[in-house]
């Protein structure tokens, strides 16, 4: 075990609410991590599965997210000498220039820009989502009507192989969810887009990602079923077996077609 200190911040103001210092195992994933952090503070917050660890910069290493499905001891900066220090804040886009203009930014980020960028996805102009990100657009936000993120929102409407890298090259979080908690890779696999699953595998996403309930997507593969060519992939993936939901099932208790069964396409 070892201490960490975390600063949690406020989702919107950024302003610092609470101070913890916590011990956690070296081996625990991010994920474990953050269910600890959420037990520990004195309120409940909103959106609570977007929060995440944030590692601010320091010399030689850019400012970033820890990935949920690694573990503590993977970020070997995390546990240098002495209390490490990380945030845990609501996710948005990791900006690597020193000297932004916070009110241009403020102005690219009005209601009707973030849905002109929705429309942008679902149409497929890429070349129009690339120029907003260019600008500096954050991608990660909800739809207020549909509940999607851009990047969810794009796997839902078969946005190309280009667009889906271009979102995830330039700030959107490939684990940022949306209000029902799924997050692209999950949406992935419910709608059978191989092409956008692969996009995020072969760009080194986890394929064991969780939804708020603790489901994988190879859980969500199976629960769809119909199509197998997602549930290949992620087990060519390594993606694990053996997720249980709240009554103890795993993938193989599922009523799907036999093709779809992961133990069937091993």
């Amino acid at each position: 075990m070892f201490e960490v200190f975390i600063v949690y911040l406020d989702a919107w103001v950024w302003s610092v609410k609470q101070q913890k210092c916590l011990r956690f195992d070296p081996d625990a994933t991010v994920w474990s991590v953050k269910q600890q952090v959420v037990c520990s503070l004195s309120e409940s917050l909103w959106d609570v599965y977007n929060y995440g660890l944030f590692q601010p910069a320091s010399e030689g290493h850019h400012a970033r997210f820890l990935e949920e499905e690694q573990s503590l001891r993977q970020f070997p900066q995390s546990l240098e000498k002495g209390v490490p220090y990380l945030e845990f804040r609501y996710k948005s886009r990791v900006y690597k220039q020193s000297n932004l203009d916070e009110k241009q930014l403020a102005k690219l980020h009005t209601k009707a820009n973030l849905k002109k960028f929705l429309d942008y996805v679902q149409s497929g102009a890429v070349e129009k989502i690339s120029k907003a990100l260019d600008k500096g657009l954050d991608p990660n936000y909800h739809d207020p009507e549909s509940g999607e993120t851009p990047l969810t929102l794009a796997v839902i409407s078969g946005l190309s192989v280009d667009g889906i890298r271009v979102l995830l090259l330039n700030g959107a979080h490939h684990d940022f969810r949306a209000r029902d908690g799924l997050t692209p890779l999950h949406k992935a696999v419910r709608v059978h887009n191989q092409a956008a699953l692969l996009t995020f595998l072969s760009l080194g996403v986890s394929p064991d990602y969780k939804d708020r309930c603790g489901l994988t997507p190879l859980y969500h593969s199976v629960l769809t079923g119909g199509d197998t060519s997602c549930c290949e992939t992620l087990l060519y993936y390594r993606a694990r077996l053996g997720t249980r939901d709240e009554n103890g099932w795993d993938e193989s208790h599922q009523d799907g077609p036999p093709a779809v069964s992961p133990l069937a396409v091993i």
